[in-house]
């Protein structure tokens, strides 16, 4: 199958040798009936460590507001999981660290190529939408969010699910009104 093919190709890689050696494999999922591609930042530890991606508060608000069971989350085919790292880049002096710089510019495209039916990429947070957006996002993540119907049918901007986001989901209520429906919509089509 082309996705172990690439799986084997990105352990090989130098950039991913410390991880390859340590017997980490990346953390992502790729199927050619994937319709729907989530691109966060990267896997956290405890992902890495139980091998689910989303494996976490965040990931149960994720599948909140996609309006998808957890179960249905990971069996499905039809979603692909592609962080902008496929492994846990440590930690910073607040959180985890960044996603590692040229992985995605890397990776992504070859994998996607063979997703022929990807109807839309869901970008969780600044790296994706920075990545995948580029100068067309607005001014901040809240104006890239807010305006997320630009950027369909192609890309969905949405801020991360963390419990650390709380007060910005208070202090922005329309997310909730606006986005939340049109997101589980466009899911509830294509999973």
């Amino acid at each position: 199958m082309i996705f172990e093919k690439i799986k084997q190709e990105i352990m090989a890689d130098p950039m991913n040798e410390a991880y390859t050696k340590k017997g980490i494999p990346p953390l992502f999922k790729a199927s050619v009936e994937a319709r729907i591609a989530i691109v966060g930042q990267a896997p956290g530890r405890r992902a890495e460590k139980t091998r689910l991606f989303w494996n976490d508060l965040s990931g149960d608000r994720l599948r909140e507001w996609l309006g998808i069971s957890r179960e249905k989350f990971y069996k499905t085919d039809r979603i692909a999981h592609l962080p902008m790292d496929f492994y846990y880049p440590g930690k910073a002096k607040t959180g985890d660290a960044p996603p590692r710089k040229g992985f995605a510019e890397k990776w992504h495209p070859c994998l996607l190529d063979r997703m022929p039916n990807i109807e839309v990429i869901i970008l969780i947070g600044s790296y994706a939408q920075e990545y995948y957006l580029n100068s067309r996002r607005e001014k901040n993540l809240t104006e890239t969010v807010k305006n997320f119907k630009k950027y369909l049918p192609d890309y969905f901007p949405l801020v991360h699910p963390s419990p650390l986001n709380l007060g910005w989901l208070k202090k922005n209520p329309w997310f909730e009104s606006d986005v939340l429906p049109i997101l589980k919509d466009i899911v509830d089509r294509n999973v």
